[in-house]
Order: C-alpha cells, then structure tokens, then sequence
C-alpha cells in the first residue's frame, strides 16, 4: 500500500464512472504517478454495469478488418487503417501488462474478423474494399472469396440450412484471421485491481451529481450509502457515460457550450447453447440495410463470457430517455439548455431516416427480426435464441456554424482550458480506443506515455 499525500485534497484525481474509459486512466496513473491518490466513483453497486459490461456491447476489437460502416468509400481505406493503429496501440498496452503480471489474460480471445454481404452491388463494394486494403502490411492476411464452400469452411455455421438457391442470393465474404474478442467487463475489473494495487480507492453505489471549481482544484459533490458527499479533486476525469454532459455541463464547462446528446438504445439475440456457439470460430459482420444508419450493421459475434460460449446477433434499435441502462427517464431531459435546443433540432431534422430507421425497428416482430438473423445463420432455431437488452449510448451532437447541429459517430474527449478537468463524450468504438484516448488525455496533462507501451507489438498474443 502507497502512502498519498494531497495536501488539503481528497484525491489527486478523482474518476468518475466505474467503466473501461476510468479503469485505463486509472491503471495509467497508477503506473505514471504512483504518488497521487486515485478515487474513482461507481453509482452502481459493482463495476461494469454499463457500457463496459460484456451483454451491453458485441465485445468486438474494433480493428477496422470486419465494420463495413467505417468505409462507404470502398477505395478510401483511411479509417480502417486509423482504427487498426489505434488498437494496436490498445492492445500493445495490454500485452505489457500482462507480460508485467499486473493483467491476467483472460478477457481477451483470438476471434477471426469475416464480412458476408449478399447480391451483386454488395459483393461489388466488398471486393473492392478488399482490393483497397489488401494493399496494406496490417491487412496483407485478409482473405476474399465468392465460393460458398470457402465460406463453409470459413463460418460452417452461417451455410447450415442454405440451398443452392437462397433467398438472399449469391454471396461474397472476406476473413481477417487476427480479430479479437474483448470482454470489457472482465478487462474493466482487472484494471481496476492494478488501481486498488497501487494504494488508489473505489467506492461503489456513489453517483457525482455536481461538480464545482475552486481556486485550487474541484468540488465533487453527490451521493452515497452514507448521505452526501463532497470531494476536494486536483483533477476530474467524467467517463460517465450517458451521463458524462451533465456533469460537464454543471460544472460550467465553456467547451460544452451547444453540445447535445441523442439517447440509443441497443438490444441482441443471445444464444448460449455451447454445441450451437463452438460451431462459428469469427465474427461475422455484414452490410447495413440502403438507408440505415452507420450503427445498424448488423453482426453474428462468437462471445466468450466468465468462461462460456455464447452467440449474439444485432443490434436492434430500441428507445428510452434514459441515458444510462440503469438510469431515469428524465436523463435526457436534464441535457437540454436554451443554448442547445437548435442544436438537438437541427440535428434530428438532417437524420430523418435514422428517425424512420428507429420506428420501423421499435415496431417490429419478433418474427421479423429472427429473419434478420436467419440471413447470416438460415437454420436458427428461435427456441434457442433470447433478447437481451444492452447498454444504452448517447450520441454527441456538436453546434457547427453551417449546419447548426451535427450527429458525431464517435467519441470525443472534451478538456478544460486549465487542463484539470475532462471529459469522454460520444458512443462506440469507445471502449476499443481508450488506450490512445487516455493517452491523449496524459499528453494535456503533462505525463508521459504509459510503462509497458510497445508500438512493434502489431500482432499480440490473444488467449484462444
């Protein structure tokens, strides 16, 4: 146990969000700055809860080779080849951990990467992407075919019960074979150990309602099993979530100014039938519907969850103000300012199809929606398949002078003029991107790069 001393301060830092944005600054600090005192703060009774938890996302490491929605130009391979550095650099960090003994590997699983697209534009837009990327060493083992039992022996699963003469006609596929699957949850617990390790706090079943400036540093007011509370913090990290613009905004953050935050919700198909999971090793992703949103591609991922296989297809939209799982319906309401109103109109208004898109999935059947998956695995047997709500996101919506209000896709990290205090806004691919997010946020704050950061680490060992 480290000894701290603040110095009429409570914490050096406090984190707020029991999360995976929290948990790899925290475990980032803990090696950086072994003398500061880390608090971090979870509303929930226990970690992960949220977005962070293995049910509430596909458990995907977004490493460009399967998401089709991060290149609608098939000849523009410049996300794709921006999000395999960034997790690169994500899973560098983690192999030094776990070379250290400071990580166990467990969360992590070696899971090929496939596209499946459907009829001759899809399969047009597919080969050429291949072709695009195939161009670059991070993609040099990527796979294309267009013969069904290629793809047999690719993903037997998703050929059981399809006849020469499918539905959904001919078929094209791509394999990536160094994908991976991610239980953050689990990742989440384990960063959170080396925080604790090194003499840091976490108290749960605390939620942060306000936040003030002081002279110094912050107040970090809320509540806990004990009343109120209020915090002295040199620095605040908000990896609130859904909720992390309401915490900005109370603490009067000019670099919030006009921001706003749309509420999505997500739920799966889950199947946890061993002999049913075992029989697809990859995650099968495909292409959006003409006119969905870029968040509806639709995906079959091999899920490897406390030690089980499972399978889980989605998502389907679902709505809620709630901006938290586990929120309050007047979430959402608590964002809206005179100074953002314009902004959350306008941005709905240039999104009108994202509007249709969630009506049409809020009223449809379950039969229509087991034919969604019965696209990528024909002979699903409905008895064995289960909706499960997952986490709910806030999409950022940032003021722009020409459009008024525009619908971010990403993330973004919002800093204070004085640098003692930030912020995570956005939704997906969040949790795959914190290291170089987090790494950003140390750069503002003056601290070097992480110990245990090797960028030659562009294929790290992944548990199978």
């Amino acid at each position: 146990m480290v000894t701290h001393s603040t110095q009429g301060f409570d914490a050096d830092v406090v984190l707020i969000g029991g999360g995976i944005m929290s948990a790899t600054l925290g475990a980032m600090l803990a090696q950086e700055r072994p003398d500061w005192r880390i608090l971090l703060l979870e509303r929930a009774d226990a970690l992960a809860t949220e977005s962070s938890g293995p049910w509430n996302n596909a458990g995907t490491g977004h490493s460009g080779f399967c998401e089709l929605n991060y290149m609608p130009d098939p000849t523009d391979g410049s996300k794709p080849l921006s999000m395999v550095e960034q997790f690169g650099r994500t899973r560098a960090w983690w192999d030094g951990l776990v070379a250290d003994g400071l990580l166990d590997d467990g969360f992590r699983h070696a899971v090929p990467h496939l596209d499946v697209v459907f009829g001759e534009r899809d399969m047009a837009y597919l080969r050429q992407r291949y072709e695009t990327l195939r161009a670059h060493p991070e993609f040099a083992a990527m796979e294309y075919t267009e013969n069904p039992e290629t793809i047999r022996s690719w993903a037997p699963l998703v050929m059981e019960g399809r006849g020469p003469d499918s539905l959904w006609g001919r078929m094209a596929a791509t394999r990536h074979p160094d994908g991976t699957d991610v239980d953050f949850g689990a990742l989440t617990r384990g960063l959170t150990a080396i925080i604790t390790d090194a003499g840091g706090e976490v108290r749960l079943g605390h939620e942060v309602t306000r936040l003030r400036r002081t002279l110094a540093g912050w107040t970090v007011r809320g509540r806990g099993p004990e009343g109120r509370f209020a915090l002295r913090s040199r620095r605040v990290f908000v990896g609130a979530g859904g909720k992390a613009l309401r915490l900005l905004q109370s603490a009067r953050l000019p670099e919030v100014r006009g921001y706003a935050v749309l509420p999505v919700g997500a739920a799966f198909l889950r199947c946890s039938d061993p002999d049913v999971a075992r029989r697809l090793d990859g995650k099968v992703y495909g292409q959006a519907e003409i006119g969905a949103p870029p968040m509806s591609v639709p995906h079959l991922d091999r899920r490897y969850v406390d030690g089980a296989d499972h399978l889980l297809f989605g998502p389907y939209a679902t709505f809620s103000t709630k901006l938290l799982k586990r929120g309050r319906l007047t979430d959402f309401f608590t964002t809206l300012r005179p100074g953002n109103l314009h902004v959350v109109a306008a941005a709905a208004l240039q999104n009108l199809g994202l509007v249709r898109y969630l009506i049409g999935q809020l009223t449809a059947s379950r039969r229509a929606r087991f034919a969604q998956l019965q696209r990528f695995y024909p002979a699903a047997d409905p008895a064995q398949w289960e909706l499960v709500a997952a986490g709910q996101r806030a999409q950022l919506v940032t003021p722009d002078r020409r459009r008024i209000g525009v619908l971010q896709q990403g993330t973004e990290l919002v800093t204070g003029a004085d640098g003692t205090i930030a912020g995570l806004l956005g939704a997906s691919p969040g949790a795959s991107t914190a290291v170089p997010i987090m790494q950003d946020l140390l750069v503002r704050w003056g601290i070097s790069a992480p110990v245990g950061l090797h960028n030659n680490s562009e294929k790290s060992p992944v548990a199978h």
